[in-house]
Protein backbone atom coordinates (compact mmCIF):
# COMPACT_ATOMS: atom_id res chain seq x y z
CA UNK A 1 0.00 0.00 0.00
CA UNK A 2 1.61 3.36 -0.78
CA UNK A 3 1.16 6.67 0.89
CA UNK A 4 -1.96 8.59 -1.01
CA UNK A 5 -0.18 12.55 -1.67
CA UNK A 6 -2.34 15.13 -0.82
CA UNK A 7 -0.88 17.12 -3.96
CA UNK A 8 0.24 16.53 -7.54
CA UNK A 9 3.48 15.61 -8.57
CA UNK A 10 5.75 19.13 -9.27
CA UNK A 11 8.41 19.66 -11.77
CA UNK A 12 11.05 22.09 -10.78
CA UNK A 13 14.77 22.95 -10.80
CA UNK A 14 16.85 23.33 -7.53
CA UNK A 15 16.70 26.63 -6.49
CA UNK A 16 13.36 27.00 -8.16
CA UNK A 17 10.48 27.49 -5.60
CA UNK A 18 8.30 24.50 -5.29
CA UNK A 19 4.56 25.03 -5.44
CA UNK A 20 3.82 23.08 -2.16
CA UNK A 21 2.67 24.68 0.63
CA UNK A 22 3.78 24.44 4.11
CA UNK A 23 -0.07 22.60 5.47
CA UNK A 24 0.79 20.39 1.83
CA UNK A 25 4.02 19.21 3.43
CA UNK A 26 2.90 18.78 7.03
CA UNK A 27 0.11 16.72 6.06
CA UNK A 28 2.39 14.64 4.06
CA UNK A 29 4.32 13.99 7.04
CA UNK A 30 1.79 13.94 9.20
CA UNK A 31 0.19 10.98 6.95
CA UNK A 32 3.12 8.57 7.86
CA UNK A 33 3.06 9.01 11.82
CA UNK A 34 2.82 5.47 13.20
CA UNK A 35 3.70 5.32 16.58
CA UNK A 36 4.92 1.57 17.86
CA UNK A 37 5.84 0.32 21.11
CA UNK A 38 8.74 -2.04 21.32
CA UNK A 39 9.68 -2.69 25.23
CA UNK A 40 10.68 0.84 26.09
CA UNK A 41 11.29 2.33 22.59
CA UNK A 42 8.99 3.87 20.31
CA UNK A 43 8.96 3.83 16.77
CA UNK A 44 7.49 5.96 14.40
CA UNK A 45 6.27 8.56 16.67
CA UNK A 46 8.15 11.48 14.46
CA UNK A 47 7.63 11.46 10.37
CA UNK A 48 9.25 13.49 8.29
CA UNK A 49 8.88 14.52 4.58
CA UNK A 50 10.82 16.20 1.71
CA UNK A 51 10.66 17.43 -1.61
CA UNK A 52 13.41 17.36 -4.19
CA UNK A 53 14.52 20.22 -6.35
CA UNK A 54 12.59 17.67 -9.01
CA UNK A 55 9.69 17.65 -7.04
CA UNK A 56 9.74 14.39 -6.07
CA UNK A 57 8.56 13.28 -2.35
CA UNK A 58 10.02 11.16 0.25
CA UNK A 59 9.10 10.03 3.79
CA UNK A 60 10.43 8.49 6.49
CA UNK A 61 10.10 7.59 10.28
CA UNK A 62 12.30 7.52 13.27
CA UNK A 63 13.31 4.50 14.97
CA UNK A 64 14.64 5.01 18.26
CA UNK A 65 17.01 2.19 19.58
CA UNK A 66 18.13 1.12 23.37
CA UNK A 67 21.77 0.45 21.52
CA UNK A 68 21.89 4.34 20.06
CA UNK A 69 21.92 2.70 16.11
CA UNK A 70 18.51 4.55 15.60
CA UNK A 71 17.90 7.50 13.43
CA UNK A 72 15.80 10.44 13.14
CA UNK A 73 12.62 10.54 10.42
CA UNK A 74 14.49 12.77 8.15
CA UNK A 75 17.49 10.61 7.53
CA UNK A 76 14.45 8.19 6.70
CA UNK A 77 13.22 10.01 4.22
CA UNK A 78 16.79 11.43 2.63
CA UNK A 79 17.95 7.17 2.35
CA UNK A 80 14.59 6.88 0.60
CA UNK A 81 15.24 10.13 -1.52
CA UNK A 82 19.24 8.94 -2.27
CA UNK A 83 18.37 5.00 -2.57
CA UNK A 84 15.78 7.09 -5.94
CA UNK A 85 19.15 8.60 -7.23
CA UNK A 86 17.73 12.21 -5.74
CA UNK A 87 20.51 14.33 -3.55
CA UNK A 88 19.23 18.05 -3.83
CA UNK A 89 16.31 18.75 -0.91
CA UNK A 90 14.12 21.90 -1.65
CA UNK A 91 11.89 21.36 1.24
CA UNK A 92 11.71 19.66 4.50
CA UNK A 93 9.41 19.21 7.55
CA UNK A 94 9.62 16.92 10.51
CA UNK A 95 6.27 16.52 12.33
CA UNK A 96 5.52 15.09 16.11
CA UNK A 97 1.86 14.15 18.04
CA UNK A 98 2.06 14.67 21.80
CA UNK A 99 0.39 12.75 24.21
CA UNK A 100 -2.63 15.02 24.11
CA UNK A 101 -3.49 14.44 19.91
CA UNK A 102 -1.72 18.03 19.06
CA UNK A 103 0.84 18.11 16.65
CA UNK A 104 4.07 20.04 16.07
CA UNK A 105 6.48 20.84 13.91
CA UNK A 106 10.06 19.64 15.20
CA UNK A 107 13.23 21.44 13.66
CA UNK A 108 15.78 18.94 12.84
CA UNK A 109 18.50 18.27 14.69
CA UNK A 110 22.07 19.10 14.82
CA UNK A 111 23.10 15.60 13.66
CA UNK A 112 20.29 15.91 10.83
CA UNK A 113 21.18 19.31 9.27
CA UNK A 114 24.87 18.43 9.11
CA UNK A 115 23.52 14.98 7.42
CA UNK A 116 21.50 17.11 4.63
CA UNK A 117 24.83 19.49 4.21
CA UNK A 118 26.80 16.11 3.64
CA UNK A 119 24.66 14.89 1.10
CA UNK A 120 24.81 17.41 -1.17
CA UNK A 121 26.49 21.54 -0.55
CA UNK A 122 23.65 22.74 -2.12
CA UNK A 123 21.17 21.71 0.44
CA UNK A 124 22.45 24.72 2.59
CA UNK A 125 19.75 26.26 0.15
CA UNK A 126 17.11 24.09 2.00
CA UNK A 127 13.89 25.07 2.90
CA UNK A 128 13.37 24.25 6.31
CA UNK A 129 9.55 24.58 7.52
CA UNK A 130 9.19 25.53 11.03
CA UNK A 131 5.95 26.11 11.67
CA UNK A 132 2.04 26.63 9.10
CA UNK A 133 4.18 30.23 8.23
CA UNK A 134 7.50 29.85 9.46
CA UNK A 135 10.46 28.67 7.33
CA UNK A 136 14.05 29.09 7.38
CA UNK A 137 17.06 28.03 5.01
CA UNK A 138 19.49 25.33 6.58
CA UNK A 139 22.32 27.60 6.08
CA UNK A 140 20.98 29.81 8.42
CA UNK A 141 20.49 26.46 10.88
CA UNK A 142 23.80 25.76 10.02
CA UNK A 143 25.39 29.28 10.06
CA UNK A 144 29.12 27.94 10.69
CA UNK A 145 28.99 25.50 7.68
CA UNK A 146 31.76 26.31 5.49
CA UNK A 147 34.93 24.38 6.17
CA UNK A 148 37.37 26.36 7.88
CA UNK A 149 40.63 27.90 6.07
CA UNK A 150 44.25 26.42 7.18
CA UNK A 151 46.26 27.60 9.84
CA UNK A 152 49.53 29.22 8.49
Amino acid sequence: MGIQWPWGRRVGTFGHVITMSNDELIAAAQAVLNPHKVGDRLFGNVGSTLITDAGNPYSGVCIDTGSGTGFCAEHAAIAAMVTAREYRIAKVVAVWRNDEGVLHVLPPCGRCREFMRQIDPANLDTEVVLGRNRTTRLRDLLPASEWPDPLD
